[in-house]
């Protein structure tokens, strides 16, 4: 007898072994055509899976997370199956799930060119309509060698060949193709529907540049054509949205291979770096933050004594001078450090909060670069707060709230939470390390946050909360992080003397808002498709004439504007070239520039202007004041709608 007990705590007695099919027929039709897998004692299973002992079962299906894993996973094996088909004398290798989707590296004697990609997705659809049943068989090691010798498949048999020799490894068959894999796989092609070929990359078997390059097809799949074609259309919005063409098309910054990694900021583009920086400056001010700069260059025994020269050492810039090592700052922790210790601290000083807009700068390989989101020079709105352990909970409450207050500056409003818990790997005792993620997830609670753990996930010195916030189209950002730290102020003998007036450890809190400035821009960029509110946009007011008669009132105009509102000043041009006045409007809005005002004889006469706001919007003849009035209005709501998907 067997008995299998289901999410709902209800119970079903089987008079033997079952497969998880079985069961999910046993529980209605409509959940066993649905079913593409099981969870059996937590471990994901095949369909065919048979149970032997009393467990707990639920049944996976393509609403599931799970599913989908399993439905991609699947998905890249009817990849190889089709590209065998029609390119036999190709040799697969290995195709697993990454986000959105699969990839699949092949070895060819040519590359694949779009239409194969083309050939290849058709192939896949005929024989997903076929709905051949996906079977499971488990061989030794040595004879799967063997196995797959014999069909050619070398890198296969390689793959095969470095498991230890007493295992056992699992094949998955459809039809006329078997790959090795552990598996589980949906039970037949069937399931496989909604799916799409994205691209063809390079990839080095192995990850190893000596080895042979290989050709990578990426695919997307998902659980229904609806949720295909809404991922297509985003794909095709945020290609729009790319922030690398809106910062070539609106002169913002540029990349040069003269300096890989890095960013060439012009004068438009550093425009808004100005006001963001300026914006967090604010930010520390007002939240009790001491604003400090370190040093760029370190010397390398310092690097040494924090424990980054040995985990950190391949992604650090390194120098020398006169016999002395040093590393340019991968981050800005050991500086604060050394501030924090120049003189004695006492416990009435604590908690203290060090800012600082401090540039670093790390050596990511070139593969991994990607516009101003991923470089090697980059620049962090970077805090450190000293203070003791029973302060973290009120640390992170104002945290968390101040963080949330920016991201709605800017335009985020929805975020997610994440608790990552203690690693294998660590350091501290177990009664300390309930107190720190006790306290950052009793922090979140008190801040009326909803949020999930990530067991295992947190640095080797402490736990960590990161805040991940959702741009226009929906992408998850993970920018803001608060991360406890005691191994730092013990590696660098940072103290304060307490009020028994004996010496002690302070707690070393990490915290970024925005993160690298470079990136958070980027997604700036993205999120409002270029089209920024006006308070951070490069250039708010344009100001055209129609005819040189009115050259000199718009010139007028500008210098009025520029010095119109207290404490800030308007960012204006004019546009007073001899040419159509529809041709510079349109010029202009392509710009995405908040506010244009044009002016005539009519206006020069009345002494005012007529407003144009983006998205062609015509506000009318105004004075002057109550435009200026209108755009303190605006600067001061600061955030708006994100742009709409499609413009």
């Amino acid at each position: 007898m067997v008995q299998i007990t289901l999410p709902d705590g209800s119970k079903r007695d089987f008079p033997g072994p079952v497969t998880v099919a079985e069961v999910a027929a046993s529980i209605g039709a409509g959940l066993a055509k649905a079913a593409l897998g099981g969870k059996v004692n937590g471990k994901l299973v095949d369909t065919s899976y048979q149970i032997t002992a009393d467990s707990p079962l639920s049944i996976v299906t393509a609403k599931d997370a799970d599913g989908l894993e399993m439905i991609r996973h699947s998905t890249a094996h009817l990849l190889a199956y089709a590209v065998k088909e029609l390119f036999p004398e190709a040799q697969v290798t290995i195709g697993p799930v990454i986000e959105h989707g699969f990839y699949y590296d092949f070895s060819y004697k040519r590359p694949f060119t779009p239409e194969d990609l083309t050939a290849i997705e058709k192939k896949m659809g005929e024989l997903a309509a076929k709905d051949e049943p996906v079977q499971r068989r488990v061989l030794p090691r040595d004879e799967a060698v063997a196995y797959f010798k014999s069909l050619g498949e070398h890198y296969k048999a390689e793959i095969i060949a470095s498991i230890p020799s007493n295992e056992e490894v699992s094949l998955y068959r459809e039809g006329k193709f078997e790959d090795l894999c552990r598996g589980p796989h949906v039970p037949s092609t069937g399931k496989l529907k909604h799916f799409k070929l994205m691209k063809v990359a390079g990839a080095y078997w192995r990850g190893d540049h000596r080895n042979e390059m290989l050709q990578r097809v990426y695919g997307t799949a998902w659980a229904s054509k609806e949720e295909l074609q809404q991922y297509l259309t985003m794909l095709e919005e945020a290609e729009k949205r790319d922030h690398r063409k809106l910062g070539r098309e609106l002169d913002l910054f540029h990349l040069d291979e003269h300096s890989p990694g890095t960013v060439f900021w012009h004068p438009k583009g550093w425009s808004i770096w100005q006001e963001v920086e300026q914006y967090m400056r604010r930010v520390y001010r007002e939240n009790g933050y001491q604003e400090v700069k370190g040093p760029q260059i370190l010397d390398k025994a310092l690097w040494e004594k924090t424990g980054h020269w040995d985990k950190y050492r391949e992604n650090m810039f390194t120098t020398e001078s006169e016999k002395r090592d040093y590393a340019l700052k991968p981050m800005n922790c050991p500086g604060h450090i050394l501030i924090y210790k120049q003189g004695i601290k006492s416990y009435r000083e604590l908690p203290l909060r060090y800012g600082e807009f401090g540039a670093c700068h790390r050596n990511e390989p070139t593969g991994g670069l990607h516009g101003i989101m991923r470089v090697r020079g980059f620049t962090q709105d970077d805090g450190h707060i000293f203070c003791t352990e029973d302060m973290i909970q009120d640390e992170v409450k104002a945290f968390t709230k101040l963080l949330q207050k920016v991201y709605r500056d800017f335009g985020f409003t929805e975020i997610i939470y994440k608790l990552s818990t203690r690693p294998e790997k660590r350091i501290g005792t177990e009664e300390s390390w309930d107190r720190a993620e006790a306290a950052l997830a009793e922090g979140l609670k008190a801040s009326g946050c909803d949020f999930e753990y990530l067991p295992g996930e947190g640095a080797f010195y402490g736990p960590k909360i990161e805040y991940t916030l959702k741009d226009a189209l929906g992408r998850p950002w993970q920018c803001g992080t608060i991360q406890v730290d005691p191994n730092l102020p013990e590696r660098l003998d940072a103290e304060f003397v307490g009020e028994d007036g004996a010496r002690h450890r302070p707690i070393m809190l990490h915290r970024a808002i925005v993160g690298s400035l470079e990136r958070f821009i980027g997604i700036l960029i993205e999120q409002y498709a270029g089209a920024l509110p006006t308070w951070l946009a490069p250039v708010q007011v344009s100001v055209l004439n129609i005819t040189d008669a009115q050259a000199d009132y718009c010139q007028e105009i500008a210098q009025k504007l520029k010095k119109s509102l207290p404490n800030q000043e308007l960012r204006v041009v004019t546009d007073l070239r001899n040419e159509k006045i529809t041709y510079k409007i349109r010029e202009h809005s392509m710009q995405k520039l908040p506010y244009i005002l044009v002016a005539g004889d009519k206006e020069k006469a009345a002494g005012a202007v007529a407003v144009r706001a983006r998205g062609n919007k015509d506000l009318g003849v105004m004075s002057l004041e109550a435009f200026v009035q209108l755009i303190a209005a605006d600067i001061a709501h600061k955030s708006v709608e994100p742009a709409p998907q499609g413009q």
